[in-house]
């Protein structure tokens, strides 16, 4: 179980990871000015959201999954453990409308300001605390 604990850890890592960067990469293509700065931002966007966010994304999910199996599923019946499954769900569509912004910008079709995208960077970094204290802490509510 301490494996599938670390793999699901590791790949939740790297999930963050592209969730912290990508709309900071945002926030850079929102000011960008010139084609050559806009066509590099696509490519930088692209291939961190398909290359990394996506796949750490699926694969933290899969062994989340396995690693609720093997502690048994009284666990879901826990006030903390639906609270971490709603944020892990709102990840989903946090990570989803990342995409959907990716797109926008691969068609130059932005709607937003660097200002905006620096205050949508924001909102993983309170997912992952509000994540690690119920995980840590299981409080009882």
């Amino acid at each position: 179980m301490l494996w599938v604990k670390a793999f699901h850890i590791i790949f939740m890592v790297t999930w963050f990871a592209g969730l912290f960067y990508l709309p900071r990469l945002y926030v850079y293509h929102a000011n960008a000015e010139d084609s050559i700065s806009r066509d590099r931002f696509k490519i930088m966007e692209r291939k961190l959201f398909w290359g990394i966010a996506t796949p750490g994304g699926i694969i933290t999910i899969g062994f989340g999954i396995w690693l609720t199996s093997m502690m048994g599923l009284h666990v879901l019946s826990a006030a903390w453990f639906q609270i971490k499954l709603a944020i892990v769900v709102f990840l989903i569509i946090y990570h989803i409308w990342c995409g959907k912004l990716l797109v926008d910008f691969k068609h130059d079709n932005n709607k937003h300001s660097h200002v905006w995208y620096r205050v949508f960077n924001e909102i993983p970094v309170f997912a992952l605390i509000a994540i690690i204290l119920l995980v840590e802490l299981q409080p009882a509510f």
